[in-house]
C-alpha cells in the first residue's frame, strides 16, 4: 500500500503509530517478497536459457566437425574412384614398357613416353598411392589376392610371383596385389 492509498483510506487515516508501521511493513513485506519471487522465476528462466543456448552452441560445433569430416571422406572417395580408373592405365604402361623393342628404346620419341611414366608415377605419389612390394612375403589375404599355387621348395606360403601389382593409399589397401603362392 502507498503513502496516497493510506491517507485516502479513512480507516488507516485514523491508525497512526506503531499500527500504521506494521501495516506499511505488511505491504512493504509482501510486495518484496512477490519481487523476490519474481527475481528467481527470471534467474530460472535465464539459466535455462544458458543451458538450451550452451547447447546449442556444442551441437553447431558437433555438427561442424562431422559435416567437415563427412566432406573430408568424400572427397577422398571421389579420389579413390579416380585412381582405381587410372590404376589398369598405369599397369598397361607399365607393360608396354618392359615389352619395347630395342630399335625404338634408343629415340627421342621413347624418351618422352618415358617422361609421361614417370608423371603418372609421380601423380600418384602425390596422391599418396604407393605400389606394394610382396615378392617373398607371407601371404596375407588382406594385402594379395592369390589366384595360383604353384610347387616351389621352400617356400610354402610365401608369394612366389607377382602377376598384378598391388597398390596403397596411404595406409589402406587400394587394391590387392594378384600373386602366385608357393606351396613347399
Amino acid at each position: 500500500m502507498t503513502q496516497e492509498q493510506m491517507q485516502n483510506s479513512p480507516a488507516q487515516a485514523e491508525a497512526t503509530g506503531p499500527e500504521a508501521e506494521a501495516v506499511v511493513g505488511d505491504v512493504v513485506s509482501s510486495e518484496l517478497a512477490e519481487l523476490q519471487a519474481r527475481l528467481a522465476a527470471a534467474d530460472q528462466q535465464a539459466a535455462e536459457y544458458k543451458d538450451q543456448w550452451l547447447r546449442a552452441v556444442a551441437d553447431f560445433k558437433n555438427l561442424k566437425r562431422r559435416t567437415d569430416s563427412e566432406r573430408a571422406e568424400l572427397m577422398k572417395g571421389a579420389s579413390v574412384g579416380l585412381l582405381m580408373k587410372v590404376l589398369p592405365i598405369v599397369d598397361d604402361f607399365e607393360r608396354a614398357v618392359e615389352n619395347i623393342p630395342p630399335e625404338i628404346a634408343e629415340s627421342a620419341w621413347w624418351g618422352g613416353t618415358q617422361l609421361i611414366q614417370s608423371k603418372l608415377r609421380m601423380l600418384l605419389e602425390s596422391e599418396g598411392v604407393t605400389a606394394m612390394d610382396v615378392l617373398g612375403q607371407d601371404f596375407d589375404p588382406n594385402f594379395h589376392d592369390a589366384v595360383m599355387y604353384e610347387d616351389a621348395a621352400g617356400q610354402d606360403g610365401k608369394v612366389i610371383a607377382e602377376l598384378q601389382k598391388g597398390y596403397m593409399l596411404r595406409e589402406r589397401v587400394l587394391r590387392p596385389a594378384t600373386v602366385k603362392v608357393g606351396r613347399g
